[in-house]
């Protein structure tokens, strides 16, 4: 092995990056997806695009419910998205909720 090889090698982290964390935690929460995309056996783009909904409408009704808005993405080192809604297009919020 040539040293230019093992200088590659040496550069390499076993520690995952902050990328892989935030797929594994996405991954976690699509659990129940995963293991029904294990069952099926015939794939093809409706069903494809059946799964692409279903972990979008997961994605989305877990960012309504989470205790902690905006959780995920400070968790995993990301800054909160700004929801730009104002004027008309801003919900009024009950505080007591």
């Amino acid at each position: 092995m040539s040293s230019g090889c093992l200088r590659t090698l040496e550069n390499v982290s076993t520690e995952p990056s902050r990328i892989d964390l935030l797929e594994l935690d996405i991954d976690l929460r699509l659990a129940d997806l995963w293991r029904e995309a294990a069952e099926v056996t015939e794939w093809n783009l409706d069903v494809v695009a059946a799964f692409i909904r279903a972990a979008y409408g997961k994605g989305y009704c877990d960012a309504l419910t989470e205790d902690s808005p905006g959780r995920l993405c400070l968790d995993h080192g990301y800054r909160i998205p700004d929801r730009g809604l104002s004027g008309r297009w801003a919900v009024a919020r009950d505080p007591a909720r």
